[in-house]
């Protein structure tokens, strides 16, 4: 239910709040990379949850570039 919910809301955003979004989850990858890199125990989960959040945001733009075309 939770995906759902999460696919619905960034369905709703604007162009420019997935650009922000996108942003946000960039840095946060880059800070958990410094993390691993300076031995700090980050979850390791998260990399992973990043990484596809930052994929998703990415095929959903991608998805309406090829509609405004």
């Amino acid at each position: 239910m939770k995906a759902k919910e999460n696919r619905a809301r960034l369905r709703d955003m604007t162009d420019e709040q997935l650009g922000e979004e996108l942003l946000k989850l960039r840095r946060e990858q880059f800070n958990l990379r410094m993390q691993a890199a300076a031995g700090q125990g980050a979850k390791q989960d998260q990399h992973g949850k990043v990484r596809r959040s930052i994929a998703r945001l990415k095929t959903l733009r991608t998805e309406r570039s090829k509609v405004k075309k």
